[in-house]
């Protein structure tokens, strides 16, 4: 397999509007990472995944794009823009831009035009069609954002397709008009330097929307590759795509090199781990450590050398991984560093999500009144018009709302973390005078230091980066691997659990790589106090 420079780093996603703000109108801007750009030196990362800083209304938080070639006003300015470019790669810093090309702002031009009549030639550029007989909807394809994905335009005589919100209707990939237009605005990102693109949804790009397709449709491997021979396959970049339905057989499809796709996807198969089966995110049930080691074996193996694994947490999308399947309460850094140590010792290019390496955590609301984000905001009103009772729908926003990942950065003890001068765009979390970077730093056995050193591995050892992967046969909770390179064995062993657990391996422990405490004197029936997690060279005795 050929290797890439986006094998051997870490990226770390930044959301712009919770970052940091340089100029105190409460809302995180480009002039803000331009000045934690050494921090994130300092931390080790090699990229940046920007969530959009694109022209945008703001209906969903920048996802809807109203100018892909000018940034949204908040945020700054295209010379800031280029400026941030630059700056981070002084710093050996990549930015990877994040591609919204499923859909468009409704306030797009492209839109505008089409929305003029049947006739206009942006018409096309989204999709369309008529109503049934009793004038409802064409089909009862549903909004992710709840409700219909159609919306009736008065005008036309027609609905519109929008797989969000009604603010964000969706492109017509079979125009190749769209397709070239998307091309030469990726082109015109390209000729600026940046490291690449995160394609959100992009496994809907393919969509039927009349059969009732919308993930993995039959055109969609054609149209990847298609965008890869017209942009970025003639540079090194970084790709990756959002692909909620996928599993091992179709990341092939997307990341095998010889298929001149994509990089790599994001799976989202673990994160669906404490959700009822074929219910929404908001249907909760208990996270079982069992499946999880399924889950994370099953991309680990069968993806092999045909595919690459993204490997993450959070997103901007997800609750803290603390708070979820942690122990916020009495072991959040040592659980912290569990799922750290974890993680990047796995096979495929680690994500770090702003805040994750000082063990930020969620932030609980008690009304709806206090909740920003649009899903968690209609999702609500759909249960209460269900009958739902609202506390309990309060306490599902507090698991899996998107707000929870979006508090802003805290980077001290100062008002508002430090993170604005002014009044934040969202609550910051309260807990933000006990956790913050500047308490991080001065603490030489935060969970900053433990991110530091796990990327610093990876830089320092290709058996990291390239190993082969192993499960070891433990207890439920124990979750335990292997990753083997020419001759080399690394064992990686944590208790995924606040109970203590015993561990047996038949193996000499040669060196200690890294730990979140505990020090093992022999890995023969030896007892882990609950968040225990190590990794160990090994020697067969």
């Amino acid at each position: 397999m050929e290797k890439h420079w986006w094998q051997e780093v870490v990226v770390y996603q930044i959301y712009p509007r919770s970052f940091k703000d340089s100029n105190g109108d409460g809302i995180g801007d480009i002039g803000g990472i331009i000045q934690k750009l050494d921090y994130l030196k300092e931390l080790g990362i090699g990229a940046i995944w920007l969530s959009p800083v694109y022209a945008s209304p703001n209906d969903d938080n920048g996802y809807d794009i109203s100018d892909y070639e000018k940034i949204m006003t908040e945020f700054g300015t295209m010379a800031d823009m280029d400026n941030l470019i630059t700056a981070a790669d002084q710093r050996n810093i990549k930015i990877v831009m994040d591609l919204v090309v499923n859909h468009t702002s409704d306030e797009h031009q492209w839109f505008i035009e089409a929305k003029k009549g049947r006739e206009n030639s942006y018409r096309d550029y989204y999709i369309w069609a008529d109503p049934k007989s009793d004038g409802s909807a064409p089909n009862e394809l549903p909004s992710t954002f709840s409700g219909s994905a159609w919306e009736f335009d008065e005008a036309s005589g027609q609905y519109y397709l929008h797989l969000f919100s009604k603010k964000q209707p969706d492109l017509n990939w079979a125009n190749e008009h769209v397709r070239q237009s998307v091309y030469d605005m990726m082109n015109f990102w390209i000729a600026k330097g940046i490291g690449g693109f995160r394609m959100d949804v992009i496994d809907l790009i393919g969509k039927v929307p009349m059969e009732m397709i919308t993930g993995n449709g039959p055109q969609l491997h054609d149209y990847l590759q298609e965008m890869n021979q017209a942009t970025f396959g003639k540079h090194d970049l970084l790709t990756v795509g959002e692909t909620w339905g996928a599993t091992p057989e179709i990341a092939k499809l997307y990341s095998n090199p010889k298929r001149n796709e994509l990089s790599m996807v994001f799976q989202f198969e673990h994160v669906g781990l404490d959700e009822q089966p074929q219910k929404s995110k908001w249907d909760l049930r208990p996270f079982v450590v069992a499946e999880l080691k399924a889950v994370f074996e099953k991309w680990q193996i069968e993806l092999g050398n045909e595919g690459w694994n993204s490997l993450f947490w959070n997103n901007h999308d997800l609750p803290r991984i603390i708070s979820r399947w942690g122990d916020e309460k009495n072991y959040r850094v040592k659980s912290g560093k569990l799922f750290a140590i974890l993680l990047h010792l796995l096979k495929g290019t680690p994500y770090i999500y702003q805040g994750e390496e000082i063990g930020m955590i969620n932030r609980s609301i008690t009304a709806i009144e206090e909740v920003d984000d649009i899903e968690s905001i209609n999702m609500y009103h759909d249960r209460i018009a269900k009958g739902y009772d609202p506390k309990e729908i309060i306490q599902s926003i507090n698991v899996k709302g998107r707000d929870n990942a979006r508090t802003p950065m805290q980077w001290d003890d100062s008002e508002n973390a430090g993170f604005t001068t002014g009044t934040p765009w969202l609550f910051v979390n309260e807990n933000y005078q006990k956790i913050n970077v500047a308490q991080a730093l001065a603490d030489k056995d935060s969970l900053f230091y433990t991110y530091q050193k796990l990327i610093q591995l990876r830089k320092n050892n290709p058996i990291v980066v390239w190993g082969n992967f192993q499960l070891v046969e433990t207890v439920p909770e124990v979750f335990a691997y292997e990753r083997q390179y020419e001759g080399k064995t690394w064992l990686v062993v944590t208790n995924f659990s606040g109970n203590e657990n015993k561990f047996d391996y038949d193996g000499m422990i040669q060196d200690i790589v890294i730990t979140n405490g505990i020090l093992p004197q022999d890995l023969k029936n030896l007892t882990l106090a609950p968040w225990d997690a190590f990794v160990v060279e090994v020697g067969k005795p």
